[in-house]
């Protein structure tokens, strides 16, 4: 059978260069993102331009695509940190790149937001779990950023988040699309309608992270779980990670016939033969996890 819930490849971004804020010689010495490895199996990437409140900027999109791009065609790495610099998380699009993009029409606009769409689009369709480390603010396609991730660790002093586009009259309608897929609809509606922040707890309560810790504790916690889920057989979580997002897109019988197909195709892979030798023998499994 075809192996369509296998596609885990990266929507790859459009790179809408017509009109930067920034020169060619200005872009060299920005570096939006920096990409390390704090442990085995595990990757890194951080927003990198705190005196812009990490504002997804064009070629602050484009470099975040090119190194998830780069993560996916990764076998080594099994799970991905998303992490920022400086006391915002993401402040969402530049709004002086996007006035200044106004002379271009709407052509120009289209481009932008299909570009941040596609980048979203490729956190959910990487290979790899992503979770967000998120220790200030994130608002508007900031917010949008922490939704599209599988997992998020907040700091419960500093992170907030919010959808505040309806207060510059510019409703939030792309960051809709992921906040509605992890928000009960009224919760939704309401920062989508107010603009009013919520704090960690409260985007814990509401589903939009999985928990609120500290601030000392923030980075521990979100390398201690990234290691703990590259730890597990890259296979399996090759496998259940597309199926999760792809099986909640349909009717309730065809997500069963789906993942039925899924477990089965699953259960011929060689970390399912180890997996359930290891357990029946007591023993701890040895993955498949180099290639």
């Amino acid at each position: 059978r075809a192996r369509r819930f296998r596609d885990t490849r990266p929507v790859r971004g459009l790179c809408s260069s017509d009109i930067q804020r920034y020169s060619a010689e200005e872009l060299k010495d920005i570096d939006d993102a920096l990409l390390e490895y704090p442990a085995d199996g595990v990757a890194k990437l951080t927003l990198n331009n705190p005196k812009a409140r990490n504002a997804l900027s064009t070629h602050m999109m484009k470099t975040l695509q090119s190194y998830l791009d780069q993560i996916a065609a990764t076998d080594s790495i099994r799970a991905v940190i998303l992490s920022a610099n400086g006391p915002a998380f993401c402040a969402g699009h530049d709004l002086k790149e996007m006035k200044a993009l106004r002379e271009g029409g709407i052509n120009a606009y289209q481009d932008v937001f299909e570009q941040c769409s596609e980048l979203m689009q490729s956190i959910v369709h990487l290979p790899q779990p992503v979770i967000a480390q998120v220790e200030g603010m994130a608002t508007a396609a900031g917010c949008q950023l922490v939704a599209s991730c599988d997992l998020a660790i907040a700091c419960e002093e500093r992170a907030k988040f919010a959808t505040p586009g309806v207060n510059i009259g510019l409703f939030c309608s792309t960051p809709m699309v992921a906040l509605s897929r992890n928000l009960p609809r009224k919760h939704a509606m309401h920062m989508l309608l107010t603009g009013i922040p919520i704090d960690a707890k409260a985007a814990v309560a509401r589903g939009l992270c999985n928990s609120a810790v500290p601030p000392a504790k923030v980075e521990e916690e979100t390398l201690d779980l990234a290691s703990l889920i590259a730890e597990k057989s890259k296979a399996a979580v090759q496998y259940g990670k597309p199926a999760f997002y792809q099986q909640l897109e349909k009717p309730l019988p065809d997500a069963y016939d789906f993942c039925s197909e899924v477990m089965a195709v699953n259960m011929m892979d060689a970390d399912a033969e180890e997996g359930i030798s290891a357990f029946l023998a007591k023993r701890p499994p040895k993955w498949n996890n180099s290639n």
